[in-house]
């Protein structure tokens, strides 16, 4: 390709040596002998067969909030993963007998940790009025099916003093339960209305139907675990 470059008499000498050099890099690139760029390293291992799987499935789904959410849950993963009738009712049963053991692994969101575990055990340690709530409700729906005004107009004085009653009696176990907790967690960041709430959920359940079952009788000395 020589004869295609310009006459060196009238280009300036300093043009023509670069265009030549030009040309000579051009012919040299299609040289295939010519070596190859070399490949830096990536700089990092190569990921493990555990980590790769790990990332192809996605993040852990965070724990269910709400029972609901659970039941929900379990009907996604029989649908993936179907087992037999037996192994799901035992299944159930284990998980059943572990959360009304009070196994933190098996507990909602709510009821994990030492706090909620201690106020379940000052709740769980004293007769509360709050108890009667769901059996005086059954008693008010009954008054209302008697045909008698009488027994109507007793049976809701009486429902609103029992009411009250336990109004009062909720303010002054939350407060209770609260400053106790404090005393006995001070690096726990404990906020009154959420433990007070949760002691007058726990007092307003039949004993036999609370969950976790109560750890403690009534009368008996609340420990910190």
């Amino acid at each position: 390709m020589r004869f295609l470059r310009r006459n060196s008499s009238s280009t300036p000498e300093g043009t023509a040596d670069t265009e030549d050099a030009a040309l000579d890099a051009a012919e040299g690139n299609g040289d295939d002998s010519a070596p190859r760029r070399h490949t830096p390293k990536k700089g990092r291992p190569t990921p493990s067969r555990r980590d790769a799987e790990g990332r192809r499935r996605g993040p852990v789904a965070p724990p269910p909030k709400t029972t609901r959410e659970a039941i929900k849950r379990s009907r996604q993963l029989r649908k993936t993963n179907p087992v037999s009738k037996e192994d799901r009712k035992a299944e159930m049963r284990e998980r059943r007998e572990r959360m009304m053991a009070g196994d933190e692994r098996y507990l909602l969101p709510r009821d994990r940790g030492p706090v909620k575990a201690f106020v379940r055990d000052c709740v769980d340690a004293r007769h509360n009025l709050l108890g009667l709530f769901m059996p005086l409700a059954i008693v008010v729906f009954i008054s209302l099916l008697i045909p008698n005004l009488a027994v109507q107009r007793w049976a809701t004085l009486l429902t609103m003093a029992m009411l009250a009653a336990m109004a009062i009696e909720a303010v002054i176990n939350g407060r209770r339960i609260t400053r106790l907790a404090r005393e006995n967690f001070p690096k726990e960041n404990i906020k009154g209305r959420s433990i007070g709430w949760y002691a007058f959920i726990r007092a307003s359940q039949i004993r036999r139907l609370r969950v976790p079952k109560p750890r403690v009788k009534p009368g008996d000395p609340v420990k910190v675990s």
